[in-house]
């Protein structure tokens, strides 16, 4: 720019001493200079552009990221593993030379099934779901026949040696930590039972699975996988296995029947014979009962007449057949025709027959009295 120029224009700026006409009352921009203010904006638009190009690359490059609860973040540092693994919130990164994995740490299911389901996974961020389906394990049993078992699996990353695990493992950790451990365990131990035996074994089968799982995923260097459970869920059998398996149960369950009700029949037996038994009881102790009364009367009655004929004495029978001998005496005054048999020595009763009415006989006895 020519030098009159410049002496030009900074005669106008508003610090000059010259025209004050040229100056605008709050010192700002100067209204009627445009020249002025076009110097102005030429400072502020480089700070700008700046700026929209920042925000421009911190959008493009997005150079932060959110790890949600339930998740770790992984730190690569131009392809480096960072062995400590970020919390939950807010972290910042370089682009191009570091990136932040998310890696789920929640509780994580994989099912071995051939009955299809729903959708699954969690998919509000899509990079790992938390649920796995993989078709039921194919397992040939003790005789060689194909057994489907259907088992689901719970288990969880272990958030403290995740970078670690991703680092050595890869993203497809679950297929070569818990899905083949899984396999192998199965295999290995439902081969030892034949197909017949599985269903009755269940329970056995089902811990030995678990037990064996857990041993097998713990034993691995830094216990990259905690295991919380192993389900063991269905047994599917061959269907000529499954017929069998079928009959041989009505087989037992008739068996059970017929020994129920022989056993019922047997109690019902011994429920009669101990009515029977208890009867014959009652009527045994009535009998004994009645005979000792009997017995008793008899020994009484025995006793009584020892009493009585211990008591009698010649005096008393004498005494007595005197008294006998008066009544007659007062019969025949009311009747003198009547016929009187005395027997001697007053054993047995003496007898009248009144003869004005033969067809009637008094029979009077000897009292005794007891001394």
């Amino acid at each position: 720019m020519p030098a009159d120029m410049n002496d030009y224009f900074k005669k106008k700026k508003p610090g000059n001493t010259g025209n004050n006409n040229n100056r605008n009352n709050g010192g700002g921009f100067n209204m009627n200079n445009p020249l002025d203010n076009n110097n102005n904006m030429g400072k502020i638009m480089p700070w700008i552009i700046a700026l929209v190009i920042v925000g421009a690359v911190f959008v493009a490059f997005k150079p932060f990221t959110i790890i949600n609860s339930g998740e770790v973040g992984i730190k690569v540092k131009t392809g480096k593993f960072d062995q400590t693994p970020l919390s939950a919130g807010l972290h910042f990164y370089i682009p191009v030379f570091q990136k932040i994995i998310p890696v789920n740490t929640r509780i994580r299911l994989i099912t071995y099934s051939n009955v299809s389901t729903g959708a699954l996974g969690d998919s509000y961020r899509g990079f790992e779901g938390g649920l796995r389906r993989n078709p039921a394990i194919s397992v040939l049993d003790k005789r060689g026949l194909t057994v489907n078992i259907d088992i689901a699996v719970q288990y969880r990353l272990k958030a403290e040696s995740a970078p670690a695990t991703i680092e050595k493992w890869g993203s497809s950790w679950e297929e070569k930590i818990i899905n083949s451990k899984v396999r192998e365990v199965v295999r290995d131990v439902v081969g030892q039972y034949t197909a017949e035996q599985l269903p009755e074994m269940r329970n056995e089968i089902a811990a030995a699975i678990e037990m064996k799982v857990k041993e097998s995923v713990d034993e691995l260097p830094n216990q990259p996988v905690i295991l919380t459970s192993v389900e063991l869920r269905t047994i599917n059998l061959p269907v000529k296995i499954k017929d069998q398996i079928e009959r041989v149960q009505i087989a037992k369950q008739d068996v059970t029947i017929a020994e129920q009700q022989k056993e019922k029949a047997k109690q019902q037996a011994q429920k009669a014979a101990e009515i029977a038994k208890g009867e014959a009881e009652r009527n045994r102790i009535e009998a004994q009962g009645e005979a000792d009364k009997i017995r008793i009367e008899a020994e009484e009655q025995a006793k009584a007449n020892k009493l009585i004929s211990e008591s009698l004495t010649p005096v008393l029978l004498q005494l007595e057949q005197i008294k006998t001998q008066g009544k007659f005496n007062e019969a025949l005054k009311f009747n003198k025709n009547a016929q009187i048999f005395l027997t001697p020595g007053g054993a047995v009763p003496n007898i009248w027959v009144d003869t004005k009415s033969r067809g009637t006989a008094s029979i009077i006895r000897s009292e005794v009295v007891s001394q």
